[in-house]
């Protein structure tokens, strides 16, 4: 007994040993050299505090900048994002900041960012996504690190949002459109909360384009996967969800693989779920997806088309609901009207990428333990970009294009992208937004009523925080 008591207490004093090792090494000594690493090269910030580095300062930033009323002004950085924007105004653009333990070089130089874009994947990996983000989107185009797993699914993806598999769609976009304007008949010269207007809209939307005549169902499928998922950190719930999404899918493929034997249909649609149908039955098997490729690419367009173009035509309609001079030119105009929108309020403040090994960006060499974070909202709001009237909506400053109006800093534009390939659901979304707006246009003019409260939230994207309340007035 003496002996196994001995033996215990120096297994004991190991782990102890081993632990402490840990958090030292982890939690002491890998930031005070990320840190020292940094400093040396000039790139300073606020100092690392130990185990939650700067995040309860963000916290409490954020708090106190949601607390306070907001004129109605697009200059929403300092609001958005107050810990960055404080940050640069002290340590300038690139700065060093502290998720955690882990380090961040927030980016917000048009230059370094044109660096990154021109840096190997291979260097800057995207990060690790959560437990619940990862059965959420599952290995879509989104998630997946593998280059060449990942160069299979944005071909298919290029190949759905381009040319004619994106013509195809816009029947289906201008019918849940109209559906949309059938329904606000009734509400002609009364307030309006066009938000939760727009996410019927592009549910209904991506739906029809995924699921062509099968759309209804389609808008069970994602009903669950965005009133249900998000709610649920119980994984034997989200578990069974995921089973519930996946069975409901597979009935859709199967009844339209039955057509096909049976010859009621020559293919298995043209719509985005048809073109992943094809691909399962390929005849190369190389190029075959699995079904739960199949089912996870769905969850990915509706989940992220439907986000970006909901906030794209809410923003869209503050500003012309403001600037009403400009619903008149948005029938000529609607591109520059877009492009400026996207500037003030970027469907993404930011992302994240991961240094995997020691790199050299520009003239700063980087230490593997470190993260880029790429603030998008902080290139889009610079005035050494885009002038002294950075904060005022100008649509004419894209009149000449991109590079025109950033001054040869194409990198500071970046609604849509980070690595050198255009996000491939941008053709998508710009489609889907212009086909809109140009039918509401056509009927209506619109106001802001005096009910709405500007105060974007402070999230990953940007949203009104109490709704958009519009008046509309129709122009017949």
């Amino acid at each position: 007994m003496g002996n196994l008591l001995i033996l215990f207490t120096a297994f004991l004093c190991i782990c102890l040993f081993v632990a402490l090792h840990y958090v030292l090494h982890e939690y002491l000594w890998v930031p005070r050299r990320v840190q020292f690493i940094m400093n040396s090269q000039g790139i300073r910030g606020p100092p690392y505090e130990f185990i939650h580095g700067n995040n309860k300062e963000a916290l409490q930033m954020r708090k106190e900048a949601s607390s306070k009323p907001m004129a109605l002004t697009h200059d929403i950085f300092p609001r958005v994002m107050p810990h960055d924007y404080s940050c640069i105004k002290k340590y300038g653009k690139n700065y060093l900041s502290w998720n955690g333990v882990r380090a961040q070089l927030v980016i917000t130089d048009p230059e370094l960012v044109k660096e990154v874009l021109k840096t190997s994947e291979k260097a800057f990996s995207k990060p690790k996504p959560s437990y619940f983000f990862k059965k959420l989107l599952g290995d879509s185009i989104s998630t997946i690190k593998s280059e060449k797993w990942g160069a299979r699914h944005r071909k298919l993806a290029n190949h759905a949002f381009h040319g004619e598999s994106l013509k195809n769609m816009i029947p289906a976009m201008i019918a849940s459109v109209g559906t949309m304007l059938e329904k606000w008949k009734d509400k002609e010269g009364k307030e309006m909360e066009v938000f939760q207007e727009f996410r019927f809209l592009t549910s209904e939307m991506i739906s029809r384009t995924a699921f062509g005549s099968s759309y209804l169902e389609g808008e069970k499928i994602f009903d669950m996967l965005m009133n249900k998922f998000w709610k649920s950190a119980d994984e034997i719930e989200s578990d069974k969800l995921e089973k519930t999404i996946h069975d409901s899918v597979m009935k859709i493929i199967k009844q339209r693989e039955e057509k096909v034997m049976t010859g009621e249909v020559d293919s298995c649609g043209h719509d985005f779920l048809g073109l992943l149908v094809n691909v399962y039955h390929d005849s190369d098997e190389k190029n075959r997806f699995l079904i739960q490729d199949i089912i996870d690419e769905c969850k990915t367009f509706y989940f992220a088309g439907q986000e970006t173009t909901n906030f794209l035509l809410a923003w869209i309609t503050l500003l012309l609901a403001i600037h009403t001079d400009w619903q008149d030119k948005a029938r000529a105009e609607v591109t520059m009207i877009i492009k400026e929108t996207l500037r003030l309020y970027p469907p993404l403040n930011g992302v994240v990428r991961k240094a995997v090994r020691d790199v050299q960006l520009g003239e700063l060499a980087l230490p593997n333990y470190l993260d880029l974070n790429i603030r998008f909202i902080a290139l889009h709001h610079d005035p050494a970009v885009w002038g002294d009237d950075v904060h005022l909506f100008k649509p004419e400053r894209f009149a000449e294009g991109i590079a025109k109006a950033t001054n040869n800093n194409a990198a500071a534009f970046m609604p849509f992208r980070l690595e050198p390939r255009f996000c491939v659901g941008m053709s998508f979304a710009i489609t889907e937004t212009k086909i809109a707006l140009s039918m509401i246009l056509q009927r209506y003019t619109f106001t802001l009523s005096p009910t709405y409260v500007h105060a974007p939230l402070p999230n990953l994207s940007l949203k009104p925080q109490h709704g958009l309340h519009l008046l509309f007035h129709s122009l017949h």
